[in-house]
């Protein structure tokens, strides 16, 4: 009697794919995916495995509807029918803010890429380049180089994010040690490491990122 006593209640009201999905959100960006298991949806919803199992898979596909739940609220952001360089640079942005705010995503994208989220990223930023008139011979590699860059600088961000709360290091600290060792390389082997120092200490992660996006889709428009 005391273990059913000890038990923690089980919840009334119905339980939706959008509720699991939004309780394993949570728990992803509070702790990651390693915190991620049904044991702890089963505790946070107050529900039986039955319930979640209902509605979800695995794990893997709890992983990827909240992959997609994130991605969505992107995609759905981007005004499509605006001038195609500036809504591509939006959803650059988004991206990046999305994956800076939920790492895991970044993970997931690059683990298994035939997932729905990835698709549709590669759908928008692919109408969104025949918007600007790239040919179409070209249309297959612009899309993949631009989405490889935007989803790769984004997860390294993350990563590097990660990396530093983890130590609780101090950004700056850190950049300014960085960039003190490569001001005091040799300039003749690493003339440009040497010249970079000083951007290295005061550039912005974010800033860096949408002037690549930028690189690139000057690149990108010379093809038209």
């Amino acid at each position: 009697m005391a273990n059913k006593a000890q038990r923690t209640p089980r919840r009334t009201d119905g339980l939706s794919k959008e509720l699991i999905v939004k309780a394993a959100t949570e728990i992803l960006d509070a702790d990651g995916e390693t915190a991620l298991t049904f044991r702890a949806l089963t505790t946070r919803l107050s529900t039986g495995y039955g319930a979640i199992y209902h509605h979800v898979a695995n794990k893997s596909d709890l992983l990827a509807a909240a992959t997609a739940d994130v991605m969505a609220g992107v995609m759905t952001g981007v005004v499509i029918d605006t001038e195609p360089r500036e809504a591509l640079r939006a959803v650059a942005s988004g991206l990046f803010d999305a994956i800076d705010a939920h790492p895991w995503v970044g993970a997931q994208l690059s683990r298994e890429p035939w997932r729905p989220a990835l698709l549709e990223i590669y759908e928008c930023i692919g109408r969104l380049l025949d918007a600007l008139g790239v040919p179409e011979h070209a249309l297959f590699d612009a899309a993949g180089a631009l989405v490889n860059y935007v989803l790769g600088v984004a997860g390294q961000n993350a990563a590097n994010a990660r990396v530093l709360a983890s130590s609780e290091a101090d950004r700056s600290a850190l950049l300014d040690t960085v960039a003190a060792q490569w001001s005091q390389l040799d300039p003749g082997k690493y003339p440009f490491v040497v010249r970079a120092a000083t951007q290295l200490r005061e550039h912005d992660d974010r800033e860096q990122f949408l002037s690549g996006v930028d690189i690139f889709l000057a690149g990108i428009a010379t093809l038209r």
